[in-house]
Parts: C-alpha cells; sequence; structure tokens
C-alpha cells in the first residue's frame, strides 16, 4: 500500500492554518477523532471506576480500552502497561524503585546518544546509592552507537543499562536487539527509551529484548502521557512507594491517584488512527495487524520524504548535516556556517515554517557533536508533511542563506 499524506490531512484542523509543521519530534498535531475522543469520555457520563453504574464502567472502559490499545500498538501484554503523566515523570518513578536496592560497587550504563531524560534520572539514582556511572559513546562522525561500545561498559556488577531506540536529536537508531543479549548476559536490566521511535517504526517489546519500554502518545497523535510497558512478573518483582488503601496490583501500583479518563481514552483513539493508515486490510486482521501494516507503510513514505529532504539540503552552501547513520528516523538535525540555527527557525517560522533549534534535552548528544547547548535546526518528518512542504521548506533555507546575517 502507497500511504498519501493528503489523505489524512482533513483530520488534523492545525494544518488548516496554512503553517508547515516540521516539529513532529516535540509532539504532532492532533487529529479529530482523538479530540472528539476525550471530549465525549470526559462530558459523557463519567465516575470513578466500578461496576455499578454505566458513569463507572465508562471509567473502567476507559483504563482497559487504554491497556489494549497500547499493548497492541507495542506488541505487549496489557497486563503491563503503565500509564504514566510522561515519559520523564515515568523514568524518575522507575529509577527511584529500581535503585532501591542498589549499593557501593553497583554499576549502570548511560549513553550520551540519549536524551536527558533516559541519563540523569539514572546518574543521580546512582549517586544516591553510591553505585558507578558508567558512559558508552557513540561517534560523532558518523552517529552511530556501536553495541561493541555498550559491550565495553558492561561487568557482573552491572544493574541497568539504559539506552535509547531512536535519538530525538539526529534520529540515529541503535540496534537495541542486538544490544539487550549483551545486557542480560550479565544479568543487567535494559531501559530503552522509545520516545522519538515509537511514531516510526512497529514497536515489538519481545524482539528488541527491553525489559522496560517508554514512549510519549503525544509523538504519534494522541494527548500528553507517558507509557511503559514490561512484563507483568517483572513488574511484581518492583515495590515503589504507594498509599496504604491504593491497589497493590500490577500495573496499578505504579499510578498514584486518579486516572485521567479521558487522556486515556484519547490514547485509544489515536491507536486506532494509526490502524487506519495502512489501508484496507484483509478479514478478520487484527488491530495489531494492522498497525504493523500502516507502520510499514509510514516507514517507507516518510523515509521517501527524508530522502528528498537530505538530497536538497545537500545542494545547499554552508549547509552541514549532522545525521549521518545508516538506520535513521526521519528527523535531520542540521548546521549553518556563519549563522546560528536559531536564526533559521526565526527565518522560517516568518514564513509560517516550524522547525525548531536547539538541543531538545540532548544535551550529552549536543555537546558530543561539538555543537556544545545550541544544537542545531531540526528538521522532524510527520505523516502529514507533504512534498509541497519538503520543497517550501528547501526554498525558504535557501533565501535564508542568500539574506544577509
Amino acid at each position: 500500500m502507497t500511504f498519501d499524506a493528503r489523505s489524512i490531512r482533513p483530520s488534523f484542523s492545525a494544518l488548516t492554518s496554512g503553517t508547515a509543521y516540521f516539529d513532529g519530534p516535540g509532539g504532532t498535531q492532533t487529529p479529530r477523532e482523538v479530540g472528539a475522543a476525550i471530549a465525549a469520555t470526559l462530558t459523557g457520563p463519567l465516575s470513578i471506576r466500578g461496576t455499578g453504574s454505566p458513569s463507572q464502567r465508562n471509567a473502567e472502559d476507559a483504563v482497559s480500552g487504554f491497556r489494549q490499545a497500547m499493548a497492541d500498538l507495542l506488541g505487549a501484554d496489557p497486563r503491563g502497561i503503565v500509564y504514566g503523566r510522561s515519559a520523564t515523570q515515568l523514568t524518575y518513578d522507575f529509577a527511584r524503585a529500581i535503585a532501591a536496592d542498589w549499593a557501593p560497587g553497583d554499576e549502570v550504563v548511560v549513553t550520551r546518544l540519549d536524551h536527558d531524560s533516559n541519563i540523569r534520572p539514572w546518574v543521580q539514582a546512582a549517586e544516591r546509592a553510591g553505585a558507578t556511572v558508567r558512559w558508552a559513546d557513540f561517534d560523532p562522525a558518523t552517529g552511530e552507537l556501536d553495541p561493541a561500545h555498550i559491550a565495553a561498559q558492561l561487568s557482573e556488577r552491572t544493574r541497568l543499562v539504559a539506552v535509547t531506540a531512536a535519538s530525538n536529536l539526529i534520529g540515529t537508531r541503535p540496534d537495541v536487539a542486538q544490544i539487550a543479549p549483551l545486557v542480560h548476559a550479565v544479568g543487567a536490566l535494559l531501559y530503552v527509551d522509545g520516545v522519538h521511535y515509537t511514531p516510526h517504526a512497529s514497536v515489538d517489546l519481545q524482539a528488541l529484548g527491553a525489559d522496560f519500554f517508554v514512549c510519549s502518545a503525544y509523538k504519534f497523535f494522541g494527548p500528553h502521557c507517558g507509557v511503559l510497558p514490561a512484563a507483568p512478573e517483572l513488574l511484581e518483582s518492583i515495590h515503589p512507594d504507594k498509599l496504604l488503601p491504593s491497589s497493590d496490583e500490577v500495573p496499578e501500583r505504579f499510578e498514584l491517584g486518579t486516572l485521567p479518563y479521558e487522556v486515556m481514552a484519547g490514547v485509544s483513539a489515536a491507536v486506532d488512527f494509526l490502524a487506519e493508515l495502512g489501508g484496507p486490510a484483509p478479514a478478520g486482521a487484527s488491530r495489531r495487524e494492522r498497525l504493523i501494516a500502516s507502520s510499514m507503510a509510514l516507514e517507507e513514505y516518510e523515509e521517501d520524504r527524508r530522502t528528498e529532504l537530505e538530497a536538497g539540503l545537500a545542494e545547499l552552501p554552508g549547509v552541514t548535516l549532522r545525521s549521518r547513520a545508516a538506520a535513521r528516523t526521519p528527523t535531520t538535525l542540521v548546521t549553518f556556517d556563519g549563522r546560528s540555527a536559531l536564526q533559521a527557525s526565526l527565518f522560517l517560522a516568518d514564513r509560517d515554517i516550524l522547525a525548531p533549534a536547539g538541543s531538545f534535552y540532548a544535551l550529552e548528544a549536543s555537546r558530543h557533536l561539538g555543537l556544545g547547548d545550541a544544537g542545531g535546526l531540526r528538521i522532524g518528518l510527520a505523516p502529514y508533511n507533504t512534498d509541497d512542504e519538503v520543497a517550501r521548506l528547501l526554498s525558504a533555507l535557501g533565501e535564508f542563506l542568500r539574506s544577509r546575517p
């Protein structure tokens, strides 16, 4: 099936403004179907979860529907789907709980490719426990994180390895499935940041070998929240602080307070929206099967647009592409000779083209690339971006480079 961005653009009210949004890595625009699901849940009969009334059952259905939808998207067990306010919040919560039994001499491995939300929680947890932090570097010339770089940091004292499945700064997709057995061979856990990976790949938790995987629904058309899947039996072994009367069942022992049922309904609607993007499905196809087909169609579409974008950027004088890994998402970081990325971003914004500048919380990666905290101009493609928008962006950047500093 050949995906056509024009087929979905009418679902996005924001696109009627004429702005070209190349800020997908920071959060996609939201389709009407998701907004409608949120509104219907929030304004319909709704109470604290239970079975005694329609309003209670509506809340219960929102929670169970959310868990099943995310399980279908991620190839996970719905009993192991944890809701969180954000991926950062979830990682901090799990870092505190997992590190509760760390001790001096234990080790944790983090990478310089990661978003700070998959670095700082582990660094701070290790510091509190007196554990040692070991760093795995990526190659700044290629953007590649070789599994051997992870292996070199492992030892019999390694307790956990935190690694990204895709860099939100330069798009690099490390081979997590190759890293996982290295980590497990020394008896450590693997915590994977899948926030930037999930919108651009078909996720299979078991195939990746991740013990924990975290993602954010607002990166794939949903509302602002985080989701963490893990095996239920692994979650059973972790005991976070909680209120005495609140449930100690998994995954609810990790979800503090009343859940936002309307947000969960919005996430389910976003997953359903994604499942339809692969075109007509065979009779009897499951939602998981339809999501895989959609992901394949979107990956092909986005790869074509990225190739087109980067070919155009390569023809512009004074532009350096910082995204170079062989396997990467449709996210391209660029810098300019004698001009700042912020200047370029503001120039584009004046022409209703949104491509932000910065390091986007990937401070270690930006510094390792020699870009300091300033980073570069990040151009991130989403399924609703068209060839015309790519051409418009390239034309505007050409105009920027010809303009006076």
